[in-house]
């Protein structure tokens, strides 16, 4: 099968020495995927003074180089060397192709969140600047799987970035450009297994026995006491709070679900003296700006600065503490279901993972090997 290559996916290889070694140097048109693929190489080096690409000229070096280009660019091999001559690459600047204002337009009539619309237009922007020379709608199916092919074996992506990434690629096909059923047939990543990240109660005491900042309490407090995403604690407000019901309002969780969670007792105590030194006007935690939440970033800041005092081994993020709260829950005897409702979860199978990472029941089982007498 002959496979035509554009004129502009040529790659150009020149010998040259210096000090005594042999080099290779790399010149092509620009062109995004050259580029992105020739990144991926560990070999590849970058002359400053001179402005080009080069790799150490051995066997090793050309046959990967020509194997990781093989369909994609025409390798024109120069065998002459060139001593004197250090020709300058000139890369021409190619405008970044914006997202089309309908799929941004869609999204939100659709009434997405503002992180999921963020998410998407990123993620599409990626996808259309992947073909900078193809107009869109021209972007075949084949184009796309050799784009989810780049994000996996150069770029590496995890599940969930190469799931977004397809997310968005059909929305705008299905959705903004109604375009036929053949874009289901994008084969999404198997699913691994993973369980979650949890830290004991005794861990979670020796980070929060290390706080000293009252907003900084209340916010930790908040998120492992009843169980909320990061998201949920920087949208609370005054008025979500249920003193008298011992309830927190959770409004517009994710998947737009609205519920209710714990309120501590310990934690409205804390509350009470936040709000009198604070006043919070509409925000519960607000930032430095009284109209603004507090930031996200800082809350996993906070976490990650006081685990290190606490000298706590894990990789602790703000999503081990609802993943925390749901485990001791469970420890503790609270039925699955109630669980469930907590959390939020819309299945019952996201919540049995718990069950995986619990001690309840296992700490009474010995391993056969104690019972040896060795």
């Amino acid at each position: 099968m002959n496979i035509s290559i554009s004129i502009d996916k040529r790659i150009h290889l020149y010998e040259f020495v210096d000090h005594d070694k042999k080099y290779l140097k790399i010149k092509f048109m620009y062109d995004v995927q050259i580029y992105e693929l020739l990144m991926s190489l560990k070999v590849i080096k970058w002359d400053r003074q001179d402005r080009f690409y080069y790799m150490e000229n051995n066997s090793d070096n050309l046959n990967n180089f020509q194997s990781l280009f093989k369909n994609i660019a025409q390798i024109n091999y120069h065998k002459e060397t060139l001593l004197a001559e250090k020709t300058i690459i000139e890369i021409p600047v190619i405008k970044k192709i914006e997202c089309p204002e309908e799929f941004i337009e869609k999204l939100k009539l659709k009434r997405y969140s503002e992180n999921t619309i963020k998410t998407y237009k990123y993620m599409f922007c990626n996808f259309i600047n992947f073909f900078p020379n193809m107009n869109i709608d021209d972007i075949s199916e084949n184009d796309i799987k050799t784009y989810q092919l780049h994000l996996v074996r150069v770029k590496n992506v995890s599940e969930s970035y190469q799931n977004q990434s397809i997310n968005a690629i059909k929305f705008y096909y299905e959705k903004v450009n109604h375009g036929n059923k053949k874009i289901y047939t994008l084969e999404r990543p198997r699913k691994s297994y993973k369980l979650p990240n949890v830290l004991s109660e005794e861990e979670i005491k020796n980070i929060f026995r290390q706080i000293v900042n009252l907003k900084h309490k209340c916010i930790l407090y908040a998120i492992y006491s009843g169980g909320l995403r990061i998201s949920e604690a920087v949208n609370l407000k005054v008025s979500d709070i249920d003193s008298k019901r011992k309830l927190i309002f959770i409004r517009g969780g994710k998947g737009k679900k609205d519920r209710v969670t714990l309120l501590s007792e310990k934690l409205l105590i804390l509350l009470r003296d936040y709000y009198k030194e604070y006043k919070p006007k509409e925000w519960l935690f607000e930032g430095q700006n009284i109209d603004q939440q507090y930031s996200v970033r800082s809350i996993d800041k906070i976490l990650k600065i006081n685990a290190q005092k606490a000298k706590i081994a894990k990789n602790v993020t703000v999503h081990s503490l609802r993943h925390s709260f749901a485990t001791h829950l469970l420890e503790r005897g609270t039925d699955l279901r109630y669980i469930q409702s907590l959390l939020g979860h819309t299945s019952s199978k996201t919540t049995e993972i718990y069950t995986h990472i619990t001690k309840k029941g296992i700490d009474k089982i010995k391993s056969p090997f104690d019972y040896m007498d060795i």
